[in-house]
């Protein structure tokens, strides 16, 4: 059974974040390029009111159309090391929206529900001895998205402990944004 939801649905658990949403993703890096997959290397939170699956892969973010929505990802272990180096870093490499409706979860969606925002607020600083940073991609959903849930797929750039080499992986579950009408 599907619960269809409004915005004005919320009104008593307060109110929906009208500007931004971030949906912040710890990796374990470790555990991840041992496996070369993400399984079970994914946690998943949201500041969404109403949301389920925080902590797992596989979270729902309910959001608004026209919402920005900004993804941080950062491994587990952020801490500069005591040899002054930092962990191998995640990033997002891309959002890849399913095609629910026709059945195949694994089917990239035909038609678009977000804009990319490419440069979005100051630049992002270097990463240098004294600054730890993250990387996140941030998109806004359009504001005439259908109401309904979408699924994504994380197809993600981990750095190795040694090397110039990188590994993509795809998230093997699928995580969702839940679009509410306005």
């Amino acid at each position: 059974m599907t619960q269809e939801y409004a915005a004005t649905d919320f009104a008593e658990r307060g109110q929906l974040n009208s500007v931004q949403l971030n949906v912040v993703t710890l990796v374990d890096m470790e555990k991840a390029a041992a496996t070369k997959s993400l399984d079970g290397c994914l946690y998943m939170m949201d500041n969404s009111v109403g949301g389920v699956g925080q902590g797992g892969d596989h979270l729902e973010t309910i959001c608004k159309q026209g919402q920005v929505i900004n993804w941080i990802i950062r491994p587990i272990d952020m801490h500069r090391r005591a040899d002054g180096t930092w962990p191998p870093m995640p990033k997002i490499n891309n959002l890849v929206f399913l095609d629910v409706e026709k059945g195949d979860e694994d089917d990239v969606a035909e038609r678009r529900i977000m804009t990319e925002l490419k440069v979005y607020g100051g630049p992002d600083r270097m990463r240098d001895e004294y600054t730890a940073v993250y990387y996140y991609w941030a998109g806004a959903v359009l504001s005439d998205a259908k109401p309904g849930v979408y699924r994504y797929r994380f197809v993600l750039e981990l750095e190795k402990e040694h090397g110039t080499d990188k590994l993509y992986l795809n998230s093997v579950r699928y995580p969702a944004l839940r679009v509410l009408p306005v």
